[in-house]
């Protein structure tokens, strides 16, 4: 039997992620917002003894859409012509995804999926799916359903061709209308303040002293420094002793430590998706966000950075424009990912007592320096569009998988890669070139990078292993935290110096997983300049901040210079690029939120003339573009 081939398609939020999940056993991400998927994600099922790949494409509305995510998947829909479609829509949105199907499914294997029955049943909607059937000439699937038998069936049948239709014989819309909640959420007077009041909640649960956060880390600093610490000091033999307390149980509980908080952001962050809140935050900051030159979808990216860096510059590809992809990639380091806060944590107390307002500073600070960059580089905002998730209540089983999966990840970063940073720093800080067992200044560490101290010596830190720290955090930022631990125990030098630390590794590169996915995204060599720039940047930022807290001003109108030269730099080579790219573009309009349909609604920064991207939503959503 030939390969067998389904492609999972339709509009975003439709559910083609969590029906990948249950066909293939995978864990592909899924969640309440536009643009989840952004590649390619293959996965296989097994049925009556054949092996079926199942591909999960991003969302799409057209086959002739601008976005990016839509122009990849229909470059792939049509490289694989003899692949199955499985088109997959709320039943809430059936009305604007049947020109999607007359669109795809011309002599090709085919069948209908519908999702979220249960929703659209209770705002009053109803479809009859036998008549349906007959009436597009395609099996019409419910996606609540045992689907692998169907599915296998669609798979091995007879190329289709989906007919035109009218959906008033057998289709009862939902009610329409936004709901008193909705109402007070999409208003800017409330719910933005509601967002911030959240994001402080989140922060203060997290590390104010003597909330949940905070007495989970000092459990686990406990259960490594005095428990299995007190253990390892009886050990007889002095390497296998410093071996266990200084290149393990020290180092790895300052980095396990924080895993509750992680935990705890990562909680906030899935509920805040898949709620619903996230689209509406979009929607809310898209005007503000357009004025910097990015739009209300760039949120997703931005808030997966405090997550993880690599995976937020992957997720940009669901923004609908390069250029703007480019900026937001740019920005991106500034936001403070999981991996920074036991560095911050361990730099905070020399110049904070309070750790939550202490890491709430500095989180708003990397927040304030995207902005701030995002403006200097600022463009004409891309057009927005994006749905509007329904609310509903998080689903229990999604959100534990979700913080297990983020858990799993995190132990097994930690197990490997800094686990053997740990365990390399240990063997070169405690041994010389003869493999004596010595003091840290006499090791071979100190003479490979003995040379290296006058890095950090304008802001008071002239050591050379507070640079081989900071080298280090290239790599990962939790490798940061662990070598202060390894060398210090805790910061030893003052609260200015700490501070200024801070920003450097605030502002400077991400580590080499986010290089490696900006590579992908942008080319390598635009993201080694990049890495380059941020880098050199952050140090002089580093000495900036030094100066100016001890009243250097002279010193610190210096240092103020090059960082200039550099944002310079770094804007002249981005619209280099876009000449290059030969952008054709159209001129945004200003939004107009003319309807919002619970569930399934649409704001548009629209343009003029929109043809056949304007043709595929005019089914179940109205757009209104009012010129700026």
């Amino acid at each position: 039997m030939e390969n067998l081939s389904l492609l999972l398609v339709g509009n975003p939020n439709a559910g083609k992620s969590t029906l990948f999940n249950k066909l293939t056993h995978g864990h592909a991400r899924v969640g309440n917002w536009h643009g989840v998927t952004v590649d390619a994600l293959e996965g296989h099922m097994m049925k009556n003894g054949h092996t079926m790949s199942v591909i999960d494409l991003p969302g799409i509305y057209s086959m002739t859409g601008r976005s990016m995510e839509e122009k990849f998947a229909s470059d792939y829909i049509s490289k694989h012509p003899d692949a199955a479609i499985v088109l997959i829509s709320e039943y809430a949105g059936l009305e604007r995804v049947l020109p999607l199907a007359e669109e795809l499914i011309k002599n090709r294997r085919a069948a209908l999926v519908l999702t979220k029955r249960r929703r659209f049943e209770r705002a009053g909607g109803h479809v009859d799916c036998k008549n349906l059937e007959k009436q597009l000439g395609i099996p019409v699937l419910d996606g609540d359903s045992d689907l692998q038998e169907a599915l296998f069936q669609v798979a091995t049948s007879a190329p289709v061709t989906c007919r035109h239709m009218e959906l008033s014989s057998c289709y009862t819309p939902p009610h329409e209308g936004l709901s008193r909640i909705d109402s007070l959420l999409l208003n800017g007077f409330f719910g933005l303040p509601l967002f911030v009041l959240l994001v402080v909640a989140a922060f203060f649960v997290t590390f104010a002293r003597g909330m949940p956060g905070d007495l989970m880390k000092s459990g686990i600093e406990w259960v490594f420094e005095d428990f299995l610490g007190g253990y390892a000091s009886r050990i007889a033999s002095p390497v296998l002793r410093s071996l266990l307390q200084d290149g393990i149980l020290r180092s790895l509980g300052s980095v396990l430590s924080i895993l509750p908080q992680i935990v705890l952001l990562q909680l906030f962050l899935v509920l805040l998706e898949e709620s619903g809140l996230l689209s509406r935050l979009a929607v809310l900051t898209d005007g503000a966000l357009s004025k910097i030159g990015l739009s209300g979808r760039a949120v997703f990216s931005l808030l997966m950075g405090f997550g993880c860096t690599a995976a937020a510059i992957l997720s940009t590809r669901g923004l609908d424009d390069k250029r703007m992809q480019r900026r937001v990639i740019l920005c991106l380091p500034y936001i403070s990912c999981s991996a920074k806060l036991p560095v911050f944590l361990a730099l905070s107390a020399s110049f904070f007592e309070e750790p939550f307002l202490a890491v709430l500073l500095l989180y708003a600070l990397g927040v304030a320096i995207a902005i701030l960059f995002a403006l200097f580089l600022k463009e004409k905002a891309p057009p927005m569009v994006a749905e509007v998730a329904p609310l509903q209540l998080p689903r229990p089983v999604f959100v534990a998988k979700s913080l297990l999966f983020q858990v799993k990840q995190f132990i097994i970063k930690v197990a490997t890669t800094i686990l053997a940073f740990f365990l390399a720093s240990w063997l070169l800080s405690s041994f010389d070139f003869t493999f004596r067992l010595c003091s840290v200044e006499e090791s071979m560490l100190a003479k490979l990078c003995g040379g290296l101290g006058f890095l950090f010596a304008p802001a008071g830190m002239a050591d050379w292993r507070i640079t081989y720290a900071a080298v280090a955090g290239l790599i990962a930022k939790e490798n940061v935290a662990g070598a202060i631990a390894l060398f210090y125990g805790s910061f030893p030098f003052s609260a200015a110096s700490a501070f200024a630390f801070s920003v450097f590794l605030l502002t400077c590169s991400p580590c080499v997983s986010a290089i490696t996915a900006a590579a992908r995204e942008l080319g390598r060599r635009a993201a080694a300049r990049n890495a380059l720039f941020q880098t050199l940047s952050a140090l002089l930022m580093c000495y900036l901040v030094y100066f100016s807290i001890k009243g250097l001003i002279v010193y610190a109108a210096l240092a103020a210079v090059p960082v200039v030269a550099l944002l310079l730099i770094t804007k002249t080579s981005e619209k280099h690029i876009d000449s290059i790219s030969g952008n054709n573009a159209r001129p945004p309009f200003r939004l107009h939120r003319r309807h919002l349909r619970t569930g399934i609604g649409v704001l548009s920064r629209s343009l003029k003339g929109e043809g056949d991207s304007g043709k595929r939503r005019k089914s179940g959503l109205r757009l209104h573009a009012k010129s700026g």
